[in-house]
């Protein structure tokens, strides 16, 4: 049980940060922020924001399912699901690319030893399928496809799996963001992330 805490007490930090404020200033806070979204960018700039915040998710601490989600909010459900999916897979190239170029080194630079180990004993089990379980996961997703790239993996063979995977990541961001009331979305996009990454952390550690 001592274990859970600290990842719960974070799950509720993170839950909190968005929520807050809209509590403290009220619903003319949610109304602004709003039209600051939908207004302050055209929608051509603002897809370009996304894709080129997605892209760099390697090299920059970027939430992306909050910027999938507040895409979904300013450019709806197709704009945003193109805009997130071109990023996220610049960004899953990018780093693949790069493993594949300058090897181990690199991944244990963007990434960690224990992580890389995790992803290598699941790797080991189920091959590129690994891509796709660990796509949703913050750190866990960057750390599986620097690790494949510092294997023989084909391009074709990782594409496949990013691609779907990414596709239904941008979808579902993006239906967050136009369906649920924005400080609720907000939440939900750091909260879900970061809970699966928990869960999943835990479930490798008790399953080596």
């Amino acid at each position: 049980m001592r274990e859970l805490i600290r990842p719960i007490l974070l799950i509720a930090g993170v839950l909190a940060v968005p929520l807050v404020p809209f509590a403290i200033l009220g619903q003319g806070f949610e109304d602004r922020l709003e039209t600051w979204l939908e207004g302050s960018l055209s929608p051509a700039m603002m897809a370009t924001a996304v894709v080129g915040l997605l892209a760099g998710d390697l090299l920059l601490p970027v939430p992306s399912s909050l910027v999938s989600t507040v895409a979904g909010r300013a450019l709806g459900v197709p704009g945003a699901t193109a805009a997130s999916w071109l990023g996220l897979m610049l960004g899953a190239a990018i780093g693949f690319g790069l493993a594949r170029w300058l090897g181990r080194p690199l991944a244990l630079r963007f990434s960690n030893k224990d992580d890389l180990a995790r992803m290598h004993a699941l790797a080991a089990r189920f091959g590129p399928f690994v891509l796709v379980v660990a796509r949703p996961l913050p750190v866990l997703a960057e750390a599986s496809v620097l690790l494949l790239g510092t294997t023989d993996l084909s391009w074709r063979r990782f594409f496949v799996p990013v691609a779907l995977a990414n596709l239904g990541i941008a979808l579902a961001y993006s239906l967050l963001g136009t369906a649920v009331r924005l400080p609720i979305a907000l939440a939900a996009s750091l909260a879900i992330p970061l809970a699966a990454t928990v869960v999943a952390r835990l479930w490798l550690k008790g399953n080596p």
